[in-house]
């Protein structure tokens, strides 16, 4: 018989961030997930999702050990067809009837709240972490990025869930040359005067993020799903990102002075942080600090590309990644680049990546099961 137990004490919350950890303790490319990240998802007085949604977290356990774990979450600003709810960060044993007592617990607690759906695994917060279920390519993950057994795509097809969207990574070398297309495009901008590129660098960062500001929610006001972010909040990202970045991967294209392309990337965090197991206080800090100095890191991540929509299909991508890139084969030592998820949803994007001369490396899915099975599926629609 499976038991389910609300996270509410330190020693539910301890075994929550325990469980994943030793059901992966013999697969070589799992990378334990700060516990600080975690946690914070789940505190109110840090994350802003807690205004409009609710979230709860279960243990799941038989015969006293955890076989399970899952978090569910409604978010008023995850805006879909039909109310839709969220269920994230599900670890679970190779066993389909455990994982269809979980999924039926998520649904149940759904339901009474209204919900119509329940997409799958999720994060109660933006996109760009802990978001999708692997189903290809199972090397270790970025940072914020969902790591899972292959097995998880049968728990959840198994069940009913079908895909939404699939979420595509792809690579490429850091040093390759750049693509025809681009170069060409880059030689049709570089002769304007009026167009110019710079690197984000620590000391003006404020300027980068207002410039972020500009160009984020114009692109991405019609992706849906809560995408807009305040200048408040991007500035915190800005802050949260300096640590750790690298002045020479980060870049803004501009004309006559007005932001209007970014391509920003980091180093991967996951390459300095899988020796602290998990763990961030003052002595892993320092340990950090140490692998960051000492430890190269052979890997940097696209995290976001965007354009504004007036100067799209224009050029200017091709523009901004020659710029980027002529500069950082000789000021840096990566030797890989991979870009964050893509969603099959975003044509404009995955043109991008075939134009990088890139190739997929991993894929994730994002799951929705509707409540009522005689509606018919929808798959996200394109933007």
């Amino acid at each position: 018989m499976i038991i389910a137990e609300e996270v509410l004490n330190s020693a539910q919350k301890k075994e929550f961030l325990e469980f994943p950890a030793r059901l992966y303790k013999d697969d070589k490319a799992y990378i334990r997930p700060l516990d600080k990240d975690i946690e914070s998802v789940f505190d109110n007085s840090k994350n802003k999702c807690f205004t409009t949604g609710e979230s709860k977290r279960f243990l799941f356990k038989k015969d006293h050990k955890t076989v399970g774990k899952v978090a569910v979450f409604i978010n008023k600003q995850y805006i879909e067809k039909q109310p839709t709810g969220g269920i994230g960060f599900f670890d679970c044993i190779n066993d389909q009837e455990t994982a269809n007592f979980i999924f039926d617990y998520c649904r149940n607690w759904l339901q009474q709240r209204g919900m119509e759906a329940m997409d799958g695994s999720i994060n109660f917060g933006e996109r760009d972490k802990f978001w999708g279920v692997l189903i290809e390519g199972f090397s270790e993950p970025l940072y914020g990025m969902n790591y899972n057994f292959p097995y998880y795509k049968d728990l959840f097809e198994n069940y009913g869930f079908q895909i939404y969207y699939n979420q595509l990574c792809f690579s490429r070398k850091a040093h390759a040359p750049t693509s025809r297309i681009f170069n060409i495009m880059h030689a049709k901008h570089s002769k304007n005067k009026n167009f110019s590129s710079k690197r984000v660098t620590k000391a003006n960062m404020d300027k980068f993020a207002e410039d972020f500001y500009t160009i984020y929610n114009k692109s991405w006001e019609s992706h849906g799903g809560g995408k807009q972010m305040s200048l408040n909040d991007v500035k915190k990202l800005f802050n949260t990102m300096k640590p750790v970045m690298n002045e020479h991967i980060a870049w803004f294209a501009y004309e006559s002075g007005n932001p209007i392309a970014m391509w920003i990337n980091i180093p991967d965090l996951n390459q300095w942080f899988k020796y602290l197991n998990g763990k961030f206080g003052f002595l892993d800090k320092l340990k950090f600090l140490y692998y960051k100095t000492f430890k190269h890191n052979s890997k940097f991540v696209g995290l976001i590309f965007g354009v504004l929509p007036e100067w799209q299909n224009k050029g200017v991508e091709g523009y901004l990644i020659v710029e980027a890139a002529n500069h950082f084969r000789v000021a840096t030592k990566f030797e890989d680049f991979e870009m964050q998820w893509i969603g099959d949803f975003n044509p404009k994007m995955l043109g991008l990546a075939k134009h990088l001369e890139t190739e997929v490396t991993r894929k994730l899915a994002t799951y929705r099961y509707l409540f009522d099975r005689t509606k018919e599926f929808e798959k996200h629609p394109t933007v």
